[in-house]
């Protein structure tokens, strides 16, 4: 797990939005910690903005998006929704830094996380890539609104 400090984490956010982050770089820690800084900034709109957010850096750093690679909804929304959760508990005060040590700790620092609640199957179905799909498995503690 990569341990951020709080400008690091601020700059891994920026990078992600003005898409000059190396592809590289974009791990599981990064996506969580950016997503986590994006939910503690710029909260309002994330559920319609970042999917259009991933997808402009993935083609920033030659990427695609289609049926088999690149931006998936469901995943994105399922972690949106848990990290939206996990950041409405933190203590006030808590720094950038310290909150994403703490949720890189908890099962979402985990890249399987999603297939405790979906199947492979189901998961990686083009259905779940456009679009949310229900978990078959075990239903999310946070799911997302709408």
């Amino acid at each position: 797990m990569n341990a951020y400090a709080d400008e690091e984490i601020a700059v891994l956010a920026a990078r992600l939005l003005d898409r000059t982050l190396p592809r590289e770089a974009w791990t599981h820690a990064a996506h969580l910690t950016a997503t986590l800084r994006l939910v503690r900034t710029r909260n309002e709109g994330l559920e319609r903005d970042l999917p259009d957010i991933i997808r402009a850096y993935n083609v920033a750093v030659g990427g695609i998006n289609d049926d088999q690679t690149g931006y998936h909804d469901t995943i994105t929304q399922a972690y949106l929704a848990a990290i939206r959760a996990f950041a409405a508990a933190l203590p006030a005060g808590t720094s950038d830094a310290q909150a994403a040590a703490l949720l890189l700790k908890t099962p979402m620092g985990d890249k399987a996380w999603p297939l405790t609640h979906w199947s492979r199957e189901r998961l990686f179905s083009v259905e779940a890539r456009r679009g949310w799909v229900e978990p078959d498995l075990k239903p999310l503690a946070h799911p997302p609104a709408g």
